[in-house]
């Protein structure tokens, strides 16, 4: 392996996405050095899609349950197209429970978000890191897909038995780009575990959301819809690869400085 596939999302200064740049307009660098080829550069709109739904069950999030959960319905009715995307549900308290396996079915997959009830701990970091490593990764399909996860939580982990970056490290790897939307209801003032949300998504290229009220839960989702069918693709040759398991950082910047360019930060290298 020395071609490395990155999908990237670009704004302008309000936040607005850019969907019309070229691979001129960017630089790639990998480990700080200018990637020595680029092999592919494409602009994504109509990649298949393979969405991890992972929606906090435990205790914490009791009070704003039913509106999540329906806000989640009508993004999966929104964005998954029979025969192309596919989708999954995952609730999670002290352990990940998938209540609909891989579907492109909205019927069946709003079944499976009906079924969460919320009770227990919060084992936010293994049901990332299961939903990467047994689901995401695992997805036979052939051809190119775009893989991603939508993470609904307050961000705060009591039961995990694996670590944050041990769940950041195996998102990188499936090459998983994670969008979160807090249910904190904190207001103003940012949480411990909206910190953490904040986190996963940058190492991976995601975006972090942020809700004020109720409402803005389904604007969060239909800015998510919006982005996964506005991103770019861009495949290069890194300089002076070497196959061994090293942690290495991408960097994609757009020449134009007013332009912001979300990518996930790195990844590791195969070991010979």
């Amino acid at each position: 392996m020395d071609e490395v596939n990155v999908v990237f999302t670009v704004t302008d200064k309000r936040g607005h996405l850019v969907k019309d740049l070229t691979q001129n307009d960017f630089r790639v660098y990998d480990d700080s050095k200018p990637a020595e080829s680029i092999r592919s550069f494409t602009r994504e709109t109509n990649l298949p899609l393979r969405v991890g739904l992972l929606i906090d069950a435990s205790n914490s999030v009791r009070d704003r349950f039913k509106f999540e959960q329906e806000a989640a319905i009508e993004f999966l009715n929104q964005i998954i197209r029979m025969k192309s995307d596919e989708a999954f549900v995952i609730g999670f308290d002290t352990t990940p429970e998938v209540t609909q396996d891989f579907s492109d079915s909205t019927e069946a997959l709003s079944h499976g978000v009906r079924m969460l009830r919320p009770g227990g701990g919060t084992a936010m970091y293994d049901a990332i890191y299961f939903a990467c490593r047994d689901k995401l990764m695992k997805d036979k399909s052939s051809g190119a897909t775009r893989r991603a996860i939508i993470l609904l939580s307050d961000g705060e982990d009591n039961q995990s038995r694996v670590s944050r970056e041990e769940a950041v490290e195996m998102a990188q790897r499936a090459e998983v780009i994670i969008y979160a939307i807090s249910t904190n209801t904190g207001g103003q003032q940012k949480q411990h575990g909206d910190k953490v949300l904040e986190h996963f998504a940058d190492e991976t290229g995601g975006k972090a959301f942020f809700p004020f009220k109720i409402q803005d839960v389904s604007n969060a989702f239909s800015e998510i819809s919006d982005e996964l069918r506005s991103q770019y693709d861009v495949s290069y040759k890194p300089a002076n690869f070497e196959p061994n398991g090293q942690y290495r950082k991408i960097e994609i910047l757009a020449d134009n400085k007013k332009y912001r360019v979300r990518a996930r930060k790195g990844y590791y290298a195969p070991r010979q």
